[in-house]
C-alpha cells in the first residue's frame, strides 16, 4: 500500500528542479552571449589607422598630377632644308657652350649668301650714285636761280635808267613799260625756279629715303641669312646634356625639323595638370607643394595655360630646391596648389578615403572600444588635413584607413 509523500519532501524536490532549470537557462544564456560575441564581426586595432579630431589651420589646396621635367630644355631644329653630313656627339653626352654637335650641308646656302653679299655691295653703290645725282640736280637748279637773280638785277638797273631818261625827256614811255614788263617776267621766272628747287629737293629726298629703306631691309635680310648660316653650324648654346640627336648621316632634314635636344639635368621644374573645373583655383604666384614619396618640396606656380585642352588645364611649378636629389626627369608626382587659408577649424588627417567635399560614412571609436559608423560632413582639404564640418567632436578618434570591406556594417568590435 502506497504512502503519501510528505509535503516538505515535495517542496524540496520542486526547489531542486527550479534551481537546476535556472542554472541550465543561465548557462544557455552565457553560451549564446559568448557565441554572439565570437561570431560578431571585428577588426584588429593594429590593422586600422586612427586620426584624432583637433582644431587648427588648414591651407586649403587642390590636388593635381605632375611630372618632373628639366628646368631648361631646348629643341634644336634645322634652320634650312639640307642633309646631315657629320655627327660629333651621341645621346647622353655632356656638352659645353659652343660644343659642335653635328654638321649640316651648307654649300648651297653659303653660295646664296655670297650672292647676297655682292648684291649688297651693288645696292650700296647705287645708293651712293643716287645721292650724287640728286646733289647734281639740286646744284644745277641752284645755279639757274643765281643766274636768274643776276638777270633780274640787270633788268631792274635798266628799268631805273629808262625811268631816269624818261624824266629828262630823252626816253619814251614805251621803253619804260617794256623794261617794267621784263622785270616782272624775270621775277616770275625766278619765283618759279625757287619753287621748282624746293619741289625737286623734296622729291629727291623722298626718293633717296625710299632707296635707303630698301637697302636697310635688304641688309636685315642679309643679317637673317647670316644668322641662319651660323645656326646651321649646330653648336650647344649652353652647358647641358644631349638627350636626343638625329645621328642618321646623309638623311635629308627639312627646315624646322628637330635634330637635337639639350637639357639641363641638374635643375628641374614640375609640369602639372588639373581638371578645368578647378582652374579658377590655380593662379600664377600661388604656393604649391610637390610630394615625391614622403618628401615634400615647396614651390610656386610660375605659369598657367589660359586654355583648357580635353578638360585639363596645364601649369608649371618652379621649385625652391630645383636640384633636390629625389628629382628625376619624367618622375610622376602629386601636386597640391594652395588657394585659401581657414583658421580654427575641426580637422582630421587626409587619406585615401577623401575624394572631395560631401557626406561620408566614417567609423568612430566609442568609449567601450568599438567602432561605430557615423555620418560626417567634410569640407575643404590640403595634403595633410581635411576640414570637418559636422558629425564629429574634438578629441574623437576616426578611422582614416581603407574600410571598404566593412561598408555594410554599422558597428565593429575592436580587437587587440
Amino acid at each position: 500500500m502506497d504512502r503519501e509523500i510528505p509535503k516538505e519532501v515535495r517542496q524540496k524536490e520542486r526547489n531542486k528542479k527550479l534551481i537546476r532549470y535556472g542554472i541550465s537557462a543561465a548557462a544557455v544564456i552565457v553560451v549564446i552571449s559568448v557565441l554572439i560575441s565570437v561570431m560578431r564581426t571585428g577588426v584588429k586595432e593594429k590593422d586600422v589607422v586612427f586620426s584624432t579630431v583637433d582644431r587648427g589651420t588648414i591651407e586649403v589646396s587642390v590636388s593635381a598630377s605632375g611630372k618632373v621635367v628639366p628646368a631648361f630644355e631646348e629643341i634644336m631644329t634645322s634652320p634650312i632644308s639640307t642633309r646631315i653630313l657629320e655627327v660629333y656627339k651621341k645621346g647622353g653626352d655632356s656638352v659645353d657652350v659652343g660644343t659642335p654637335i653635328l654638321k649640316l650641308d651648307l654649300q648651297s646656302a653659303e653660295t646664296e649668301y655670297k650672292k647676297q653679299l655682292d648684291e649688297e655691295q651693288m645696292k650700296s653703290y647705287q645708293l651712293q650714285q643716287l645721292k650724287v645725282n640728286n646733289e647734281t640736280k639740286l646744284k644745277d637748279l641752284a645755279m639757274q636761280i643765281k643766274v636768274s637773280e643776276m638777270k633780274l638785277n640787270r633788268m631792274r638797273v635798266e628799268l631805273r635808267n629808262e625811268q631816269y631818261l624818261d624824266s629828262l625827256g630823252s626816253g619814251t614811255t614805251d621803253k619804260v613799260r617794256q623794261a617794267e614788263l621784263s622785270v616782272n617776267v624775270a621775277e616770275l621766272e625766278l619765283e618759279q625756279l625757287r619753287q621748282q628747287y624746293e619741289n625737286e629737293q623734296e622729291v629727291l629726298d623722298a626718293e633717296y629715303k625710299v632707296k635707303e629703306l630698301e637697302f636697310s631691309i635688304f641688309r636685315k635680310s642679309l643679317a637673317e641669312t647670316r644668322r641662319t648660316l651660323e645656326d646651321a653650324q649646330v653648336k650647344s648654346p649652353r652647358k647641358a646634356i644631349l638627350t636626343y640627336i638625329n645621328n642618321q648621316i646623309g638623311q635629308q632634314v627639312g627646315q624646322g625639323e628637330q635634330i637635337a635636344i639639350i637639357s639641363d639635368l641638374s635643375h628641374f621644374k614640375v609640369e602639372g595638370e588639373i581638371a578645368d573645373t578647378y582652374g579658377d583655383r590655380v593662379t600664377a604666384g600661388g604656393k604649391a607643394i610637390v610630394k615625391i614619396g614622403r618628401e615634400q618640396l615647396v614651390g610656386q606656380v610660375s605659369s598657367v595655360t589660359p586654355l583648357s585642352k580635353n578638360g585639363v588645364i596645364s601649369f608649371t611649378v618652379q621649385l625652391e630646391d630645383d636640384s633636390h636629389k629625389r628629382l628625376r626627369s619624367g618622375l610622376k608626382t602629386d601636386v597640391y596648389v594652395m588657394n585659401a587659408v581657414k583658421e580654427d577649424v575641426m580637422r582630421i588627417a587626409n587619406a585615401s578615403y577623401y575624394v572631395g567635399r560631401g557626406e561620408y560614412d566614417l567609423f568612430v571609436r566609442t568609449s567601450d572600444n568599438e567602432l561605430e559608423k557615423r555620418k560626417v560632413q567634410l569640407g575643404d582639404s590640403n595634403f595633410e588635413y581635411v576640414e570637418v564640418v559636422s558629425g564629429l567632436e574634438p578629441g574623437e578618434q576616426v578611422v582614416v584607413s581603407d574600410m571598404s570591406n566593412y561598408k555594410n556594417k554599422n558597428s565593429l568590435k575592436l580587437k587587440k
